[in-house]
């Protein structure tokens, strides 16, 4: 059996097929490319339709070399796209180390209390959080649907808006203990409940492809650990349950997989996060 990942960083992605079987899995590179963020107008973009034809390119040329029963895609957490009532995307996705967000903090915590936040979501408190970003977002009222960047992409090659938990617990927005959108601190926020889709999870089949694996003959898009520290850490090999871990990319991170979040006031205090890992499991770490 052949599969197909797309893993999305933030300076480049791949398109990787590994071929499953009794041995063990075989990585095989299909496509290899860069994702240089431009500047418009002041504001730092992604070149999220360059994306789009390099994620579809890499599933046609593995499509070709090996006979793919699924496909899934991760990528970075935070950043977004806003999509209209028609399903149009509204202005390309801003990159997260864009300034636009510059105090906007400062009026969401007048509102809303860092403490109250943390207690529901265990997210630490960064400049560039989704709740920030949406709050500094103009076209928000046009809005119906956000997706993050994995569910976009999926969005485009499926048809099926939705989003996946792992990536969606990053947002500040995510009830980590209810694993749901945490819709009263939405409220609290300022932000419109309507925009957040339906939640999914590591396992669950978005839908089909159609076109890489030929006419009459779809690829399955299955909804992974989206966020990519969490199918890395899914993919650590660790003998028992009571590992650390340490995950370099953009930048260093190191932490713990536990079966519940850690929101005590010393853990806020220290900035720890706790994000949805696979199979119910919370990554806790700095």
């Amino acid at each position: 059996m052949a599969v197909a990942s797309v893993d999305l960083g933030a300076s480049g992605g791949r398109v990787m097929a590994g071929l499953v079987g009794g041995a063990g899995i075989a990585l095989h590179e299909v496509h290899r490319f860069g994702n240089q963020p431009v500047t418009a107008g002041g504001t730092l973009y992604w070149d999220i339709l360059r994306l789009l034809a390099d994620v579809r390119h890499g599933l046609e040329l593995a499509a070709r070399q090996f006979p793919l029963a699924s496909a899934g895609i991760d990528s970075w957490g935070v950043d977004y796209g806003l999509l209209d009532q028609a399903g149009a995307l509204l202005g390309n996705p801003v990159h997260y180390r864009d300034r636009r967000t510059e105090g906007v903090a400062d009026r969401i915590l007048a509102a809303v209390p860092a403490a109250e936040i943390y207690a529901v979501t265990g997210i630490q408190q960064l400049p560039f959080n989704t709740i920030y970003q949406l709050a500094a977002t103009p076209m928000l009222r046009h809005a119906r649907t956000m997706l993050l960047i994995p569910d976009l992409l999926a969005y485009w090659l499926t048809g099926v808006a939705g989003a996946e938990i792992t990536n969606a617990s990053t947002t500040s927005l995510f009830d980590v203990r209810a694993q749901a959108w945490a819709t009263g601190l939405i409220r609290k926020a300022g932000l419109p409940p309507r925009i957040f889709p339906p939640l999914r999870r590591p396992g669950d089949v978005i839908g089909p492809v159609m076109g890489p694996n030929g006419a009459g003959s779809p690829l399955s898009l299955i909804a992974v650990g989206s966020h990519d520290t969490a199918s890395a850490v899914a993919g650590v090999p660790a003998g028992g349950p009571d590992f650390a871990y340490i995950s370099s990319g953009t930048w260093s991170l190191a932490g713990v997989e536990l079966d519940a979040p850690v929101l005590t006031e010393a853990s806020r205090a220290a900035n720890f996060t706790n994000e949805a890992g696979i199979d119910g499991t919370i990554r806790c770490r700095r």
